[in-house]
């Protein structure tokens, strides 16, 4: 998975857009204004930040080597996934659980916003 790649797949997630709102090499993906994946740009190998269950943060950071826990941000609830050769169908199910946390952390106003 090269960036081009992660910004094509996040973008066809409904509702989601892309911004640099802390710099110009951080580059975020939100659905409606919630985070789901943080990338830096500029960056040679592609790493990237995505929201993960608690539980299942702390499982994949013990079975692969390749997750770690969130680059400045919340270490419970981001994983910083760097793209190593690994299989980029276990990257894109990690980009759908960040989107699908935020997606149930929505409030009812929200939720209506996406209809």
């Amino acid at each position: 998975m090269h960036l081009d790649q992660l910004r094509e797949y996040c973008l066809a997630k409904p509702h989601t857009t892309e911004s640099l709102p802390f710099d110009n090499k951080t580059l975020v993906f939100k659905v409606l204004s919630k985070i789901f994946v943080i990338t830096d740009i500029e960056s040679e190998i592609l790493t990237f930040a995505a929201k993960c269950d608690p539980e299942k943060a702390i499982e994949l950071r013990q079975q692969y080597d390749w997750v770690q826990p969130g680059y400045h941000l919340s270490k419970k609830h981001w994983n910083t996934l760097t793209y190593n050769g690994t299989n980029s169908k276990i990257l894109k199910d990690l980009i759908d659980h960040s989107y699908q946390q935020v997606l149930a952390s929505m409030t009812k106003k929200e939720k209506l916003l996406m209809q």
